[in-house]
């Protein structure tokens, strides 16, 4: 068996040196470790390439770990289109509103240090927020509030497209919420807005007097030696990182989006990770172990949203019993999930955010590969309950 398991390694870092010295060409995967059926990893590889052709991806990096079936973990495509530089596992990536995971995760933190409680209003933390006085933490985590996303507004989106490269202070995001009426009373439905998670980081930095990212960076990535995670306070990305291309300019072309500054997402999406790291952090979220007992099961209280087989908890959604969450920010599109009864977890980081026949890249290729491998569990999450994917506004006010 020894020997055996020592011929393979060889074998495959003789073919990831090939595979280097050669050079790849898009849809073909860079870096690999698979140790399903070959059946599987057949239908998986051949699923993936047709999916990125079809919807235009430069590149994908994919983890998916089922404990007692097998790992398969690849890279796909290009990290780069100008240069042809193939994806590979290791390379940072924006991941968007995953970030709210993250945030989240630092309220309830302080809910069991007694510091805040979910049923608080919001209006004991940060001012001036409509209605205020009855919109509770729980219910910004449940983005149950009613508060308008200011990522919707017509004049902030063309702000964002004047210079994708200004640093927005939380303030400034809220005033573009704030001057719109609430969509609906707090508590009586379910909307995502940004807002919500805007309010909920204010809410880490007046409690505790810290900056947000350096709250979590000591609460949450040091316990858990997430090395590759980061929340960034300007545009530059860590290397090594994938290039990222979006489709909301001005005219609908695909640029590169990946020094955009992430400052308008904030605690609602602005962090940077990478495949292994957030392979660490889907089984910590799931399983709590940043939180005491009682706080995951209200985390995981989770409420219909209208929407066969979807359901949100506190800053964590479940489709079809996987649970996590997906991100979206122009460039980049993430997906980071798990199903529990199998303990199976499912990573999917992509350098593109265009739109695939009105699905999100993520769900496109989140739903191809639980087709295959958790059949009776398909992450199908619907267009509906997606996050909107805002188009650029008029030119014109």
């Amino acid at each position: 068996m020894i020997r055996l398991h020592m011929v393979r390694t060889i074998l495959a870092a003789l073919a990831a040196v090939l595979l280097v010295c050669a050079g790849t060409a898009p849809g073909r995967t860079t870096a690999q470790q698979d140790d399903f059926d070959p059946v599987t990893v057949e239908r998986l590889d051949k699923t993936i390439n047709e999916i990125m052709e079809r919807a235009d991806i430069p590149g994908v990096n994919i983890g998916l770990w089922i404990p007692g079936r097998g790992t398969y973990v690849k890279s796909f495509g290009v990290s780069d289109q100008a240069s042809g530089t193939p994806m590979k596992s290791d390379l940072h990536m924006r991941i968007g509103s995953l970030t709210k995971t993250f945030t989240i995760t630092g309220v309830l933190q302080l809910v069991d240090r007694g510091k805040v409680g979910l049923d608080d209003p919001i209006a004991e933390y940060v001012a001036g927020v409509p209605e205020g006085d009855r919109i509770t933490l729980r219910e910004l985590a449940g983005m149950r509030s009613g508060l308008f996303d200011y990522s919707e507004d017509n004049s902030w989106m063309r702000s964002l497209l004047a210079d994708p490269q200004r640093t927005w202070t939380p303030r400034q995001l809220l005033d573009y919420a704030f001057a719109h009426p609430l969509n609906f009373p707090p508590g009586t439905k379910w909307e995502y807005s940004n807002t919500n998670t805007i309010l909920l980081g204010l809410v880490i930095e007046k409690v505790t007097g810290q900056p947000l990212g350096a709250y979590l960076e000591q609460q949450v990535y040091e316990p858990l030696k997430l090395a590759g995670t980061s929340f960034p306070t300007n545009n530059a990305m860590p290397d090594p990182y994938a290039q990222g291309y979006t489709d909301f300019t001005e005219d609908g072309t695909v640029a590169e989006a990946t020094n955009w500054n992430p400052s308008w997402a904030w605690a609602a999406g602005a962090m940077i990770s990478d495949l292994n790291d957030l392979h660490t952090w889907v089984p910590a979220l799931a399983d709590g172990r940043l939180l005491a007992p009682e706080t995951q099961k209200q985390r995981l209280a989770f409420r219909p949203i209208g929407y066969p087989d979807v359901s949100y908890g506190l800053g964590i959604m479940r489709v079809n019993d996987w649970i996590g969450h997906n991100g979206d920010l122009p460039g980049y599109e993430t997906l980071a999930v798990q199903l529990p009864s199998r303990r199976a977890t499912l990573v999917i980081l992509i350098n593109s955010d265009v739109n695939y026949k009105g699905d999100s890249l993520s769900t496109t290729l989140g739903r191809a590969v639980t087709s295959i491998v958790t059949p009776d569990h398909v992450f199908d999450l619907p267009a509906e309950a997606q996050a909107k994917k805002s188009s650029p506004p008029p030119s014109s006010p």
